[in-house]
Formats: C-alpha cells, structure tokens, sequence
C-alpha cells in the first residue's frame, strides 16, 4: 500500500478543524463526521487524520497564505462551527483568532467572522464566496 505524503499545510488545517471542533466542550457526532469527510474530499484516509490527530505539528507557522486558501480555511472551519446548528461564544472567539492569525485587519475581524458564518447558515459555497469578494 502506497503512502500519501500529506502536506504540512493540509496537516495544520485539519488541526485546526479540529480545535474548532472541540473548543466549545462539545464536540459532536456532526462536528467528527464534518472532520472526516472534509478529510475524504481531499485525498485523505481516516487513518492518516488520525495520524495527523494523534501526533500534531505546530500549526501556527503554516498558516494560508492567499486570499483564496484564507477563505477555503474560514470557509471549512465556519462549516464545522456551524455543524451543530450553534455557534458558541468559544466558537466565535476562535473563529476571530484565526481571522486575525491569517493577517487580516483587526478592526475586519467581526465583520469576517459575521459574514462567514452568516454565508454558511445561508448554504453558500467557497466558490461563491470567492465569487463575492471579487464584486
């Protein structure tokens, strides 16, 4: 069986999923398959995100450079707030440390983080997402 080298990036986003997942002290059935599948749409075994689970790297040296991996990352990591229908105040407070982490302007931050989790509630895609910030 052939192993996949998985990219440090992809590593560091799934563990930020993760930590998304969990920060709320609840981490649900919706939120693990959430994680999985987002995992099996990319190319990745349960099995090595459990690897990637189990043996964790430092995530915040690699986080997304362009505009279009910054709003993939809020995109999935929006998605897996709003997995259980509820968005905690833990939630929302992570979901700005990363705004803030991936370069964005702090005075934005609510904003980001309100529209992000307002395009999820209503069903948007990444790609109208992207489509959005280009009009």
């Amino acid at each position: 069986m052939e192993t996949i080298q998985i990219p440090e990036k992809l590593k560091a986003h799934f563990l930020r999923l993760y930590q998304m997942a969990i920060c709320d002290d609840d981490f649900s059935t919706q939120e693990l398959k959430m994680l999985y599948k987002s995992a099996e749409e990319r190319g990745i075994s349960s099995k090595d995100l459990d690897e990637i689970l189990l043996n964790p790297l430092n995530s915040k040296s690699l986080v997304p450079e362009t505009v279009e991996e910054k709003v993939e990352s809020l995109y999935d990591l929006t998605v897996m707030v709003w997995a259980d229908g509820v968005v905690s105040e833990n939630e929302y407070s992570t979901l700005e440390k990363y705004v803030t982490m991936f370069g964005f302007m702090e005075e934005n931050t609510k904003d980001i983080v309100d529209y992000f989790i307002e395009a999820v509630k209503q069903g948007k895609t990444k790609t109208d997402i992207l489509n959005d910030l280009k009009n």
